[in-house]
């Protein structure tokens, strides 16, 4: 046996054996195991602990008596300046704490590079992160092709608690039908994780660190990329996603959570949407850390983490067209084009719904929290996307612009729970069929005065006035003071 398999396998082997299901994985492309090294490319789960992806690749490595080693491809399409000042800080963490664990980290362009960089490694395994999205299902299929013959490649699900594939093998119609599946298989797949073990030696490099800055420079530099204004309500990077959690889990927040979720001036929410976007925060530890504590608020968090965003993989994985009227139900699509020429009381163009131009006051302040923050409260996301529906020329351009604003704008934009957001409030799905009526035929309906009778309007409207920065609502008096003080 190798020096790095005595070195590694004992104390890897004692909780792999307990904790590694093989059903997280699934593999894309067979080749007989010649090589010994390992390479995991990862994109979504961007973290190095809590990573089923990445403790899988280590183990594969240890098993054969070869290295690691994680290569990432920067550049992806349709992100903004906002989405890569978080992606790219996150990043530089978890660099630094791979070559603690003297795992090389490596960055490059496209899926090219990540061929390349398995060649170079001497790789006889590629492993990858699993996402639904079509962007990177066409990146993992792309780097399949590419792969030299004798090299396999391997895909974890290790966003998901369940395995996508593994909490049903088709299309559900809502979170009633996966619900159940989903919580029988918990007690198998909510476990503890294993830790990411050091390597004895760091697999060979160029031994340069990645020139963070000098890439968000590029990336500021580019014309090509939105300049939407990064986030300061929020710190990125998984020592900040734990201290997110434990703040939400201790400070009152979970208390509440359950009966104040969906009042969006009180401070119920967790905050971690960015976390679990950007892979620096494992939805899997978000349960196990919310399941110790007590309260309606456990079961509420969990049917939100766990089953709602599931539910949203669930339709991006086996619905091809989740971002066009293509993916609706019949029923919703057939009542949307019945209704597609009614008469539009108020209509809005894209600009002028980027703008924050509307004649209502609620609206406008729900766009301008969007755009200044990159963050919107949930059950103002649902509003104002039926009123884009209902003040856009047709449905088509209702989800497009919907879609365009969140993923411009929202901080966990491009992202399965943000299409099926739009999804559920412009074309019904996960629901059902309402009272028919103009424009919107049988989709669910909200008005103003709907919201007026849940949460106080006013207040929401004038914590975020027109030509003003931002109050922030997020956090308690001490919290804005300490991060009102570091911006200054």
């Amino acid at each position: 046996m190798s020096t790095m398999s005595a070195s590694l396998v004992p104390s890897y082997n004692r909780v792999k054996k307990a904790l590694w299901d093989e059903a997280r994985e699934r593999t894309l492309k067979s080749a007989s195991a010649k090589r010994k090294n390992v390479v995991y490319w990862m994109y979504r789960d961007q973290r190095a602990h809590d990573n089923w992806a990445l403790l899988r690749a280590q183990a594969l490595a240890v098993e054969r008596g070869g290295t690691m080693s994680v290569c990432f491809v920067l550049f992806k399409e349709g992100l903004s300046l906002r989405h890569y000042d978080f992606m790219l800080r996150g990043l530089e963490e978890v660099e630094a704490e791979l070559l603690k664990h003297k795992v090389a980290f490596e960055v490059v362009r496209d899926a090219a590079g990540v061929v390349a960089e398995a060649q170079a490694r001497d790789a006889g395994c590629v492993v990858c992160d699993f996402s639904p999205l079509r962007e990177s299902r066409a990146s993992r299929d792309a780097v399949a092709r590419g792969l030299p013959v004798d090299v396999e490649l391997r895909e974890v699900d290790a966003h998901n608690v369940v395995p996508a594939w593994v909490a049903s093998d088709k299309l559900e119609v809502g979170a009633r039908t996966i619900r159940k599946k989903i919580n029988d298989k918990l007690p198998r797949f909510l476990t503890e994780f294993p830790e990411l073990q050091s390597q004895p030696a760091t697999p060979p490099s160029d031994g340069a660190r990645f020139d963070w800055r000098s890439a968000l420079a590029e990336i500021k530099s580019s014309s090509e990329i939105p300049n939407v204004a990064p986030i300061d309500w929020c710190d990125p990077g998984e020592r900040a996603a734990h201290a997110a959690l434990d703040a939400f889990c201790t400070d009152g927040r979970l208390e509440i959570f359950a009966d104040k979720r969906n009042d969006p001036n009180a401070n119920a929410v967790s905050n971690l949407s960015p976390y679990f976007h950007f892979g620096q925060l494992s939805p899997q530890r978000a349960a196990l850390r919310v399941n110790g504590c007590k309260g309606a608020g456990v079961k509420a968090f969990i049917e939100e983490s766990v089953v709602r965003r599931e539910l949203a993989d669930n339709f991006c994985l086996y619905q091809p067209n989740y971002d066009s009227l293509d993916g609706a139900a019949r029923w919703a699509r057939d009542s949307l084009e019945l209704h597609e020429r009614d008469r539009r009381e108020h209509a809005m163009s894209r600009r002028q719904f980027e703008d924050a131009n509307s004649h209502e006051d609620l609206w406008n302040a729900a766009q301008r929290q969007l755009v200044r923050a990159g963050k919107m409260h949930g059950f103002m996301r649902m509003y104002w996307c039926k009123k884009i529906l209902e003040w856009s020329p047709t449905p088509v351009d209702a989800l497009a612009t919907a879609i365009y604003l969140n993923d411009k704008y929202s901080i966990d934009g491009k992202d399965p729970n943000g299409y099926v957001g739009v999804a559920w409030s412009v074309m019904g799905t996960h629901d059902m069929g309402w009272k028919e009526r103009p424009v919107f035929g049988k989709i669910r309906y909200m008005n103003y005065n709907g919201c007026v009778r849940k949460f106080d309007v006013k207040r929401y409207v004038a914590a975020w006035p027109a030509n003003a920065g931002p109050i922030d609502i997020f956090f308690d008096a001490e919290t804005r003071k300490k991060k009102k003080a570091r911006r200054s």
